[in-house]
């Protein structure tokens, strides 16, 4: 690719300095504090992994900025980021307050967002700038729900969900496809992230006699409500939101308390189950000593295509967005295809805890759930 030097530069994370200048730069702004702490640093570290792994004669700087819990604070990471060089696309957000304010600012100045972001909204504004690397709610509520009715045989559901953007954007779909599939919810709650003591909401979750407890919260809240849950006897299987797939919301948990719980998520690297997957696996434990998500992996398949289309050619941040709006690319964890909204995920899972481990088995894959493939 013409003016393109050999090398990487992975700026603020790997702590080398440069030893030359970067052709490109794509910027990672992800919450590595606050409530998103734990899906925010598996985000930064799929990106950085392939930046590290970008094709020959791709040479990128990857500069991380921690955007905590704030809009504002991702804006200002944004405008600082946007000043650091020819920037061809952002690693952005997942956090759902965080993405929606970026996205008319990626709009505005005209370069690509990589997220893997649940929030609903986000591929609905109309921006031709978004890129969604993780199934969004339609997609994966749509297997959650089949999975509690079709596969459990569940017909009368207890939801609980966050009150964040992306815990109000699941609400709705789950409450429709739930009852579409003909079953009904029984009891439905939203909590904030603040919220510690589960017990009182789990009474209520009993009182209104359900057979199943239906999960879409962040991480924390998951792992809280799942240990008060087995902790007070609750009894009902558990099937939550992508949050549980996480190896750190499993790690807050005892094998034990897994016992009956499950999850859908966008992919499960710690599973394995295909050479690429388990390539993947290998390299991510090599460069963080930690287990992979399908945050990291989706956000790693994003950044994987951005590079992939640097190396043919876009040389700027609106080739490089025509590209992923119009071309198809083959994952690790699935294959991506625009919709032409910026949804690039298709395909969804469900994973199972059996009560021994941590480490989950996938029991359903549900593949091109919107017919866009």
């Amino acid at each position: 690719m013409s003016g393109l030097r050999c090398g990487i530069v992975v700026a603020l994370v790997f702590g080398a300095q440069s030893a030359y200048a970067a052709d490109v730069v794509f910027p990672v702004l992800v919450p590595l504090t606050g409530v998103l702490s734990i899906e925010g640093t598996s985000q930064r570290n799929g990106a950085l992994l392939a930046v590290k792994n970008a094709p020959a004669g791709v040479t990128v700087a990857a500069p991380v900025s921690d955007t905590a819990q704030s809009p504002e604070v991702a804006v200002n990471a944004f405008e600082k980021a946007m000043a650091s060089g020819p920037v061809i696309a952002l690693g952005a957000s997942m956090f759902g307050p965080q993405i929606l304010a970026l996205v008319p600012l990626g709009q505005e100045r005209k370069v690509p967002l990589i997220t893997v972001s649940g929030t609903g909204r986000i591929t609905e504004l109309g921006s031709p700038y978004i890129f969604r690397f993780f199934p969004a709610d339609p997609v994966a509520k749509t297997a959650h729900a089949r999975y509690v009715v079709q596969e459990l045989g569940k017909k009368r559901i207890a939801l609980v969900v966050q009150t964040t953007p992306y815990g109000q954007s699941g609400r709705p779909l789950l409450n429709e496809y739930v009852k579409t599939l003909g079953g009904a919810v029984v009891f439905d709650e939203a909590i904030d992230v603040t919220v510690k003591d589960m017990l009182p909401l789990l009474s209520k979750v009993q009182q209104a006699t359900p057979d199943v407890l239906v999960l879409h919260l962040h991480a924390p809240s998951t792992a809280l409500i799942i240990k008060q849950a087995a902790a007070m006897n609750l009894k009902l299987p558990i099937v939550a939101g992508s949050a549980m797939h996480q190896p750190g919301t499993a790690a807050l948990l005892e094998p034990a308390e897994l016992k009956g719980v499950c999850a859908e998520s966008g992919s499960s690297p710690i599973s394995g189950g295909t050479p690429e997957m388990d390539a993947f696996l290998a390299r991510y434990r090599k460069e963080f000593n930690t287990e992979p998500d399908a945050f990291a992996l989706g956000q790693y398949d994003g950044t994987t295509m951005v590079l992939g289309a640097i190396a043919k050619g876009a040389t700027s941040a609106e080739a490089v967005a025509k590209a992923l709006a119009t071309t198809t690319h083959k994952g690790v964890a699935m294959t991506y295809k625009s919709d032409g909204k910026g949804n690039m995920a298709h395909s969804a899972v469900i994973l199972c805890y059996d009560g021994t481990s941590r480490l989950p088995k996938v029991v359903k894959r549900y593949d091109n759930v919107d017919g866009v493939l």
